[in-house]
């Protein structure tokens, strides 16, 4: 916190848009440093203060992409919604400019990279994503239930036939994950196992949020290693969607917060996602059973506090903050052991008889040499 109040307080105020988005920026990490600490007034006010006057690097004010997919497009990436992106290039005489990272996380054998498939959405996760008949998410857990469960092909052959799900679905899902019969942005239909290195091992999805598309191929990756693998494409770690949800946390969280605010952030990310422009599409029609709704306001603030935390579960999946997410709510050991509960009933080879242990696994070891280097100052974390 110290650290980065330091350094938005500190951050001049230049006429350039790059220096006053280094500012804007700032405030939203030190934000979320508050969040974390449970100071909701004083990030609450750094989050409204960027809702209301932000402005991107490139002079643009914060805002939502019309299209969910848009955020993830290497032809529209630093648009209104990338708050704080790391910046990929291609073709300029090193690899190490481009986006290596994303490689190992591409699907398995697939032609775009032929590797390395080793960040499966997990099945939980994406049962998450059924829709009621209100379309609305179903906050009492009963997703991974029998009946409301997602279809998908796990332990069904490539060349066997296959009808995907038929049921209602939001359709953040089929932007944020591979699943059979769902086209795979141009390339063709997502084929299930033979693109996934081990459905007993890791499950029947596979990762699409930050593939490349096979139009953007050639002139968005670079061909100079050996793979296509290494991209354009930015890695947003902060885009306008977080601080909008950030922000309804606050409203919820304050004993004098604004539900009627809180569940007007919440609604702006689900109307975005409702645009059916921006549905995954097969021979002109959504690809899938496609039904979304806007939450009525809030009155119960317990309730609005479901809504959030599966919102955030949602619309950034994949992305690299549900693990932190549980942690800050103070759920981790209790969410991810109902995970882990649920999972290892399909994937008992990856997940039997793993477990999480409260007031352990929220936080890693310190190095046993860091320790050795300063005797009687660093202490090991507890439980190690």
């Amino acid at each position: 916190e110290a650290d980065l109040k330091f350094a938005y307080d500190n951050l001049p105020e230049t006429q350039s848009a790059a220096g006053r988005a280094n500012k804007w920026a700032a405030g939203i990490y030190l934000g979320k440093a508050y969040l974390y600490q449970k100071k909701y007034a004083e990030a609450l006010a750094l989050f409204n203060a960027a809702i209301a006057n932000g402005k991107t690097t490139n002079g643009k004010k914060y805002g939502l992409t019309p299209k969910f997919n848009d955020a993830f497009n290497v032809e529209t990436e630093n648009n209104e919604e990338h708050v704080f992106s790391t910046q990929g290039a291609v073709n300029t005489g090193t690899t190490n400019n481009a986006q290596p990272d994303f490689v190992l996380n591409f699907t398995y054998t697939s032609p775009a990279v032929g590797c390395c498939g080793f960040f499966q959405p997990s099945i939980e996760a994406m049962n998450s994503f059924r829709t009621g008949a209100d379309g609305l998410p179903l906050l009492d857990g009963s997703y991974n239930s029998a009946t409301n469960a997602l279809k998908t092909d796990q332990g069904v052959a490539s060349a066997a036939a296959y009808t995907p799900d038929a049921g209602s679905l939001d359709p953040r899902l089929d932007h944020t994950a591979a699943r059979r019969g769902i086209p795979y942005l141009d390339w063709q239909d997502f084929p299930g196992q033979d693109w996934i290195r081990s459905q007993s091992d890791a499950g029947p999805y596979g990762p699409k949020k930050f593939m490349i598309s096979k139009a953007q191929y050639s002139t968005f990756t670079d061909g100079s290693s050996w793979t296509r693998g290494y991209t354009a494409l930015n890695y947003t770690m902060i885009r306008f969607a977080d601080v909008l949800l950030m922000a309804a946390e606050c409203e919820i969280e304050l004993a004098a917060g604004d539900l009627t605010k809180a569940t007007g952030y919440i609604n702006q990310i689900r109307t975005r996602a409702a645009n059916p422009a921006g549905f995954v599409t097969k021979g002109g029609a959504p690809a899938a059973n496609y039904v979304i709704k806007n939450y009525p306001v809030f009155t119960d603030r317990a309730l609005a506090r479901k809504a959030l935390r599966m919102e955030r579960k949602l619309e950034l999946s994949q992305e690299g903050h549900r693990f932190y997410d549980l942690v800050r709510w103070g759920v981790a050991a209790t969410d991810l052991n109902a995970y882990l509960g649920y999972e290892s009933k399909i994937l008992v080879a990856r997940f039997g008889g793993a477990s999480f242990t409260a007031g352990k696994y929220e936080i890693w070891p310190i190095p046993q040499v860091q320790i050795d280097l300063q005797p009687g100052i660093l202490t090991q974390n507890p439980g190690y």
